[in-house]
C-alpha cells in the first residue's frame, strides 16, 4: 500500500501547485480528544486508520464466529426446532442491521463516533462473554441428548443465553455506523491528497470486513464443529477483546468531529417552519435567506452549506418575516433555520433514490445464503475425495471480494483516473452502478446453471425424483464471484456515498441508512418468494420452486430476479444523472 500512497503523493504534486502559507491545522474543523485544534502532520491519516482497520477487522471476525454457525449452536445444543432455530436467528440478524440507528442517532447528537464505539465496545465484550459462559458452564446450557431424547433448554438458560445474543446485536449495530465514517474522519476534505487517500480507506475497510468473515467461516466453524463451543465462542471474545485494545490505543491521535445534536429533531424544525411560512413568497434574491455570517455555522461540527434551487418550498423556512427583523427573534429554530439546516433535508431528500435503488442489490445478495444454497443442494457436491457443503460455496463470494479490492485500489483506480481525471478514479455513482450491473450477470449466471442442471435431469429421467444431478456445484462458483465483485463496487460505492455526501453532522445517521438497506434486502427477497410460490402453484402447479426443485423452475426466478434488477439499474442511472452533489463551504 506504501508503493501507492507514493504515487498519488507524486500525482497530486505535479498537478497541484504548493501553496507557500499552508495551515499547520486541519481544514476540515477536527479536534483532538481533549477539544483543541489539531494538528495535521501529526495525527489522523494512515498512521491512526490502521488501528481503526484492526478494529474492525477482529470485530467483524467475532461477529461472523457468532452469526456463521449460529443455527447449527441453536439446533445442536439448545435443541431448537429447525423453523424456530430458523427464525431466531434471522431475527436477531434483522435486528443487528435495524439496531445501527440507535448507534447513529447517538454519536451524531451527543456522544460522538468515538465515545459510541468505546460504549458500544464494552457492551459488546460483555454480551460475548456471557454468550461463552453459556456454551462453556453445564449450569448454563441443557444436558446432551440421549439417543434421541434432547431435554429442552430451561427458561434460565434461555435468558441467559439471549441476553448475551441481543446485548451483541445491539452493540453491533451501535459500533458499525460509526467505524467506517470515523476512519473516513480521519482524512482532511480540504486536503486533495487526504481526500484521495480516504478513498482508498473504504476498499481497504471492506477488505478487513472480509478478512474477519473469511476467518470465521473457515477455522472458526471448524473449531466449533470439532473442539467445542465453549472455546469456538471464546475465541471470537478474545478478538473482541483485542478489537477494544486497537481502537484505545490510537486514541491520541485520532481526529475528532464534534457532534451537531440531534438530526431528527433538526430535520422536524424545517418542516415545521416551512409549514408556519407556506403563504410567503420567496425573495428573488437567495442571499437574503436566514444564514450566519462568516464561515461559522449554526451546527456544531458542520461546514455551511451553499443553496441550492431545488425544493423551494423548504427555503421557506429560512425566510426572514416581518416580525423576525422586527424582534430580532433569530434563535428560535422552530421558527427561522439557517439555509445549512435547510439543505441538510434537501440532501436527505435527494440521497433518498439512490439509497432506495441500492435496495434490490442487497436482494440480490441475500440469495447467497438462500436460493443459491438450495440450487446447490441438488448438483453433485463431490469434488476428488471431499463432498463441499453447499453453504461453503459462499467463501468464493468473500474471496472474490478479498481478491477484487486490491486490484480496484491498486489497478482499476490509477487506470480510470487517467481518463476521468478523478481523484478515485471513479465517481461514487458510478461506482455503485457497476456493482448494480455486476449483480445482474451474477442472476444471469445462477439462471444459466439452473437451465443446463434441469436439461440433465432430463435427460437422466430424473424431472420426477427427489434426488441429486449429475453435474458439478463447482458450476456456483461464477455467480458467487460475480456477486462478491459488485460487492466491492456496489458496497464500497455505497459507504463512500453516504459518507461524502452526506451533512457533516449526519454522517452516522446517513452510515445507518445505508446498513439498513441489507436489511430490507433481505426483505424484499422473501416478499418476492412468497408472491412467486402464490401465483406459479396456482391449479395445483408445482411452481417455480417446489420441493423437488427438479419439477420446478428455478432458473425462472432468477432470471425474474435479474429482470427487477436491470429495471433496477435503469431508474438508478435515471436518478444519478439528474443528481447534484453536495457543495459545502
Amino acid at each position: 500500500m506504501g508503493s501507492l500512497l507514493e504515487a498519488e503523493e507524486r500525482l497530486l504534486v505535479e498537478e497541484e501547485p504548493l501553496l507557500e502559507d499552508v495551515s499547520p491545522y486541519t481544514g476540515d474543523g477536527s479536534i483532538d480528544i481533549k477539544g483543541h485544534p489539531i494538528l495535521k502532520h501529526r495525527t489522523g491519516n494512515w498512521r491512526a486508520c490502521f488501528f481503526i482497520l484492526g478494529t474492525e477487522c477482529c470485530e467483524r471476525l467475532a461477529y461472523y464466529g457468532i452469526a456463521k454457525n449460529l443455527v447449527t449452536y441453536l439446533t445442536r445444543r439448545l435443541h431448537e426446532g429447525n423453523v424456530f432455530a430458523a427464525r431466531n436467528v434471522t431475527t436477531w440478524q434483522g435486528t443487528c442491521y435495524l439496531t445501527p440507528l440507535i448507534g447513529a442517532i447517538l454519536a451524531d447528537s451527543y456522544w460522538g463516533k468515538y465515545w459510541t464505539i468505546a460504549a458500544f465496545s464494552t457492551i459488546y465484550f460483555v454480551g460475548m462473554t456471557i454468550l461463552t459462559l453459556s456454551a462453556s458452564l453445564p449450569a448454563l446450557k441443557p444436558p446432551i441428548c440421549a439417543g434421541s431424547v434432547c431435554p429442552e433448554a430451561s427458561l434460565a438458560q434461555q435468558i441467559i443465553f439471549f441476553l448475551g445474543l441481543y446485548m451483541i446485536a445491539l452493540a453491533a449495530g451501535g459500533i458499525k455506523p460509526c467505524v467506517s465514517s470515523f476512519g473516513a474522519d480521519q482524512f482532511d476534505d480540504t486536503d486533495p491528497l487526504e481526500r484521495t487517500r480516504k478513498g482508498s480507506f473504504f476498499n481497504w475497510f471492506y477488505l478487513a470486513i472480509n478478512i474477519g468473515a473469511f476467518i470465521s467461516g473457515t477455522i472458526l466453524v471448524y473449531v466449533q464443529d470439532n473442539y467445542g463451543w465453549g472455546i469456538g465462542f471464546g475465541i471470537p471474545t478474545v478478538f473482541m477483546a483485542m478489537a477494544i485494545g486497537s481502537f484505545f490505543i490510537g486514541s491520541k491521535i485520532y481526529r475528532f468531529q464534534k457532534p451537531g445534536g440531534s438530526p431528527i429533531i433538526r430535520v422536524c424544525q424545517v418542516v415545521v417552519a416551512a409549514v408556519r411560512k407556506w403563504s410567503l413568497d420567496l425573495p428573488h434574491d437567495s442571499s437574503l435567506l436566514y444564514e450566519l455570517p462568516g464561515k461559522t455555522s449554526a451546527i456544531e461540527g458542520s461546514r455551511k452549506l451553499e443553496h441550492t434551487s431545488e425544493l423551494e418550498f423548504l427555503d421557506k423556512a429560512a425566510i426572514v418575516c416581518t416580525d423576525d427583523a422586527k424582534y430580532g427573534n433569530f434563535s428560535h429554530p422552530w421558527r427561522l433555520c439557517t439555509v445549512t439546516q435547510v439543505e441538510e433535508l434537501k440532501i436527505l431528500v435527494r440521497m433518498f433514490p439512490i439509497w432506495a435503488t441500492s435496495i434490490l442489490f442487497s436482494a440480490v445478495y441475500a440469495q447467497n445464503s438462500s436460493m443459491f444454497i438450495e440450487q446447490g443442494m441438488v448438483l453433485n457436491k463431490r469434488v476428488g475425495s471431499f463432498d463441499i457443503p453447499p453453504a461453503s460455496l459462499s467463501t468464493f463470494d468473500v474471496i472474490s471480494v478479498i481478491i477484487w479490492v486490491p486490484i480496484y485500489d491498486r489497478v482499476l483506480v490509477p487506470i480510470a483516473r487517467k481518463f476521468t481525471g478523478r481523484e478515485r478514479g471513479f465517481s461514487e455513482l458510478q461506482r455503485i452502478g457497476i456493482g448494480l450491473f455486476l449483480s445482474i450477470l451474477a442472476m444471469i449466471a445462477a439462471a444459466l446453471v439452473e437451465i443446463k442442471r434441469l436439461e440433465i435431469a432430463e435427460a437422466e429421467g430424473l424431472i420426477h425424483e427427489k434426488v441429486v444431478v449429475p453435474m458439478s456445484i463447482l458450476w456456483q462458483i461464477p455467480q458467487y464471484a460475480f456477486v462478491g465483485a459488485g460487492e466491492v463496487f456496489t458496497c464500497i460505492g455505497q459507504v463512500e456515498f453516504f459518507y461524502d455526501e452526506s451533512p457533516d453532522a449526519m454522517r452516522s445517521l446517513c452510515s445507518a441508512f445505508a446498513l439498513l438497506t441489507v436489511s430490507l434486502g433481505s426483505y424484499l427477497s422473501s416478499f418476492i418468494l412468497t408472491m412467486v410460490s402464490a401465483f406459479t402453484t396456482r391449479g395445483g402447479e408445482p411452481g417455480w420452486i417446489p420441493d423437488n426443485l427438479n419439477e420446478g423452475h428455478l432458473d425462472r426466478f432468477f432470471w425474474l430476479i435479474a429482470g427487477l434488477s436491470l429495471l433496477n439499474l435503469l431508474v438508478f442511472i435515471y436518478c444519478a444523472m439528474r443528481y447534484k452533489c453536495k457543495r459545502a463551504s
